[in-house]
């Protein structure tokens, strides 16, 4: 009797260990919300984006009920490795580096970065010697915090909360430079109002060393089994048209292949 119960007992910590959040009846989704279109709160306080919608889109092919929960940039792998959620889809570039940290689906967009100044800044060359001294940009914690201050050493760097932070600096003269995911900035140049003030310059960033392989959804490092069916149901969407519906309600080139 003895061995039976010692029998059972270890069963049901198998069942328990092998338990993940890929079998959760309900998986919370960690974001930003300060990053549109990729993510952003609106008016109403509620959060959306291509990342959002992209999210939710995937929660429905696995047809698991998700919740979407905001976390600051700076403390959203922190949290995910915490389990104040199950993944973050935060337009997150794979990187060897976070890797260390979390495991990641395959790409569901390629991103590059670009720099951006005010109109007429005559900035033509992107060295470290031209930009001596000059003020630039970026968000902190973000791929293009460590370009910068991998390129631009002698530069005078300045680092933002959130990249509308950094872009409100931009708009008021505060930045020679910024340095940013070139959809978002394009997005900022072209349809806010503050953003008019300044254009993308020079050619777009894609050193895999910062970019990495493409954007990712960062999962828990032992959460194979969601990750898996996060890369299945991307597969869905991609074939059945509800990724394109979504990546056209906000872009016009599709940025799973950026063509």
């Amino acid at each position: 009797m003895r061995k039976q119960i010692i029998a059972l007992a270890l069963a049901c910590a198998g069942i328990f260990a092998t338990t993940s959040a890929g079998a959760a009846e309900k998986l919370r989704i960690g974001t930003e919300g300060a990053y549109p279109p990729f993510n952003f709160i609106d008016s109403a306080g509620k959060i959306g984006g291509f990342d959002v919608d992209i999210g939710l889109a995937l929660c429905a092919k696995m047809q698991v009920e998700c919740e979407v929960v905001a976390q600051d940039w700076d403390g959203i792998i922190p949290g995910l490795i915490a389990k104040k959620y199950d993944l973050i889809i935060a337009s997150m570039f794979i990187t060897e580096e976070r890797k260390k940290q979390v495991a990641f689906t395959d790409p569901y967009y390629l991103a590059a970065m670009t720099h951006v100044a005010a109109k007429g800044a005559g900035i033509t060359s992107f060295t470290n010697e031209a930009l001596k001294g000059k003020v630039i940009g970026a968000q902190s914690g973000t791929t293009q915090a460590e370009y910068i201050a991998a390129v631009y050493p002698d530069a005078e760097i300045k680092l933002y909360p959130t990249q509308d932070e950094a872009n409100l600096d931009m708009a008021n003269g505060r930045l020679d430079m910024e340095v940013g995911d070139m959809l978002p900035m394009l997005d900022w140049v072209t349809k806010n109002n503050d953003g008019k003030c300044c254009e993308l310059i020079g050619e777009p960033i894609t050193d895999k060393k910062f970019v990495g392989d493409g954007v990712g959804i960062a999962v828990r490092q032992e959460d194979n089994d969601l990750r898996e069916k996060l890369n299945k149901a991307l597969v869905d969407i991609r074939a059945d048209g509800t990724y394109k519906a979504i990546n056209d309600k906000y872009f016009t080139v599709d940025v799973y292949t950026m063509r």
